[in-house]
């Protein structure tokens, strides 16, 4: 069996159990981070001391760390000076050694396989300030499941430091372009949030654009384009199972899921007109939301699913609008410079992120609901698409340098403050970023 054919299994295999703390419980709990916008920000220190076990100890080390390189608001110390009993994961390191090191909290850990030939992992995370266990917990699984264990990991850290929900054990549906420029083969794919166990979805045979994962489930909505019309289609990338999710009169495109994924909102371009529509996919029953002369696309459900926010040139200009989810009048929220296009709610509410064409230059941006607080998180010759991670904190895009090149995928942090290629094995554009899995 291959990883990804086993995953939902292997899910019910990793059986989490906390380990107890080896002394009292910190007296302090939640966040120790202030994650909002501002100077004065400086990650927190954490070593991660060497897993003791096999080559799977090593890969989850590695993983982990890799992780929390690209966390942003976690910083991996260097292993070297680290003291060799802190790889033991049997009890609490010198705490004095790595606070010399600079080191806030400490992750100790073991992997190895057991006698029926499972993996069994195990971590401790110690608070140098406090001297205490602040997390601990332990797995058993399949060898082949060893990287999502230290997501797993990763996203037990990151939660307990900084009181916000990891992001780690998550993948990312995108389109695979390969081949000249003129005849890109374009490939519906599926990795993992670093770029790792990249699956291939679809053939190549018709063109794939616009995948978009559920929110709550490991459901995925796009668009193909083959020899008839264009069809929106919906994948279960657990089994395979694929199904046109209607057949319209006009063109059809940018689909995307309700919180609740029992729907999904669309536009449909019938003559010079485009309009946005909603799709109950239980009943198959379609409403139509918005009428006018325009082009409205893009739509966007907002967390609660009671608002919708879209791309539109009915004032003159792609601009950004939110309206009812039930349709109605929309109201404007972008007034910078230029042209905004591709708007997504974040899954916390509190932002959302579009892209913005501003003399010559594609800008990937946050504002608020409202369209206040404004700022571009990066700028470049063409970004575009940005996506959720599902805690709120990231967002990745695609971005085209120009020329015979292709695009490459990118991700930022909403404050802007570091930038990370997520490496594919080819081009890639139109990443969409799926839920925590269960």
């Amino acid at each position: 069996m291959t990883l990804d054919l086993t995953r939902r299994s292997a899910a019910g295999l990793i059986a989490g159990a906390a380990l107890a703390p080896l002394i009292a419980p910190p007296a302090r709990a939640g966040r120790v981070l202030d994650l909002r916008a501002g100077g004065g920000f400086q990650p927190v220190a954490v070593a991660v001391a060497p897993f003791a076990g096999d080559e799977a100890a090593r890969t989850m080390t590695s993983v982990i760390v890799n992780n929390f390189n690209r966390s942003v608001f976690l910083r991996p110390l260097e292993p070297g000076g680290y003291p060799e009993q802190a790889s033991a994961a049997e009890g609490a390191p010198d705490l004095d050694l790595f606070r010399s090191l600079g080191a806030q909290y400490v992750v100790t850990g073991r992997s190895q396989r057991g006698p029926d030939g499972r993996l069994k992992t195990e971590f401790r995370l110690f608070d140098v300030a406090t001297g205490q266990q602040a997390a601990g917990q332990q797995y058993v699984t399949e060898t082949a499941y060893a990287r999502r264990v230290a997501h797993l990991v990763s996203d037990a850290v990151f939660t307990r430091i900084t009181g916000e929900k990891g992001f780690f054990d998550t993948r990312v549906v995108f389109v695979d372009e390969s081949g000249p420029k003129e005849r890109r083969r374009k490939r519906l794919a599926i990795m993992d949030q670093d770029g790792a166990n990249v699956r291939y979805l679809s053939r190549g045979d018709d063109l794939v654009v616009t995948p978009r994962f559920s929110p709550s489930s490991q459901d995925v909505t796009y668009m193909s384009f083959g020899a008839g019309d264009p069809k929106v289609l919906l994948l279960s990338i657990e089994s395979g199972q694929r199904e046109v999710v209607g057949n319209f009169p006009g063109m059809t495109f940018a689909p995307r899921f309700s919180p609740d994924g029992q729907k999904i909102i669309m536009s449909l371009s019938q003559g010079a007109s485009t309009n946005l529509y909603a799709m109950d996919l239980r009943s198959r029953t379609t409403t139509r939301l918005s009428d006018t002369n325009a082009i409205d696309t893009s739509p966007s459900y907002s967390p609660t699913g009671a608002e919708i926010v879209f791309e539109s040139d009915r004032g003159g200009s792609q601009q950004i609008y939110v309206m009812s989810a039930s349709g109605g009048g929309a109201r404007r929220i972008s007034f910078g410079p230029g042209h905004y296009s591709t708007p997504v709610w974040s899954p916390k509410g509190d932002y959302i992120a579009f892209t913005r064409q501003s003399s010559g230059s594609f800008g990937i941006g946050v504002m608020k609901p409202d369209g206040s607080g404004e700022r571009i998180l990066t700028e470049g010759f063409h970004n575009e698409g940005p996506t959720w991670a599902p805690n709120g904190l990231f967002l990745m895009f695609f971005r085209e340098p120009g020329g015979q090149s292709g695009a490459k995928i990118y991700m930022v942090d909403i404050f802007g403050r570091s930038e990370f290629p997520v490496p594919t094995p080819s081009y890639a554009s139109d990443p969409s970023w799926g839920p925590l899995q269960d």
